[in-house]
């Protein structure tokens, strides 16, 4: 079988991140691990959670892409990729749809596209809310251009992603079992 990557994409709060740990759980799909030059925060472990960097580590990396956020930097590498590989053929990675858009334009056909979204964009709120986000933190994502950007797909990604609606986890967990089971018989 071809390597291949899964890449999560979506609205925060949409379940990219559930999505992830159900497929590594359910079948095995290790994550990308992605790196940050932030610093590590309590419980979180290097080489699990992220690959923690300062900028001159950071900058020897293969980026396939790259973002600056609240003056840290955060990007996924073709080495984290590759580690992912060694592990299993088939990766998943959440990223937001400009990362999704740079993942098809260097891999194609090995970035598996899923769209995770919900019906009702007030539901996003709510899932932010009780997985436990600060009130300020949700306010200044959902009116961040970002958020904005990450409510639809991008045309350039239209008829070549899957498109989950998460609304209900039992019938989001059938879904993906069968686009995993329909394309690898696992």
């Amino acid at each position: 079988m071809a390597k291949r990557v899964i890449v999560l994409m979506g609205p925060a709060g949409a379940g990219k991140s559930s999505v992830a740990s159900y497929i590594k759980e359910r079948f095995g799909i290790p994550q990308v691990i992605t790196h940050t030059t932030r610093a590590m925060r309590q419980g979180e472990e290097d080489n699990v959670d992220y690959y923690f960097e300062d900028d001159q580590s950071f900058d020897q990396k293969h980026f396939l892409e790259e973002v600056n956020y609240g003056g840290h930097r955060y990007g996924s590498s073709m080495e984290g990729l590759e580690r992912a590989w060694s592990r299993n053929d088939l990766a998943s990675i959440v990223l937001d749809t400009k990362g999704g858009e740079t993942y098809q334009e260097i891999l194609h056909d090995q970035a598996w596209l899923w769209y995770v979204t919900v019906s009702k964009v007030e539901e996003l709120e709510k899932r932010l809310v009780a997985r436990g986000d600060a009130k300020q933190a949700i306010e200044k994502r959902l009116s961040s251009a970002e958020f904005k950007r990450d409510l639809s797909l991008p045309d350039s990604l239209k008829n070549k992603a899957v498109v989950i609606e998460n609304d209900d986890w039992t019938t989001t967990k059938r879904q993906i079992d069968g686009l995993i089971q329909g394309t690898f018989g696992n």
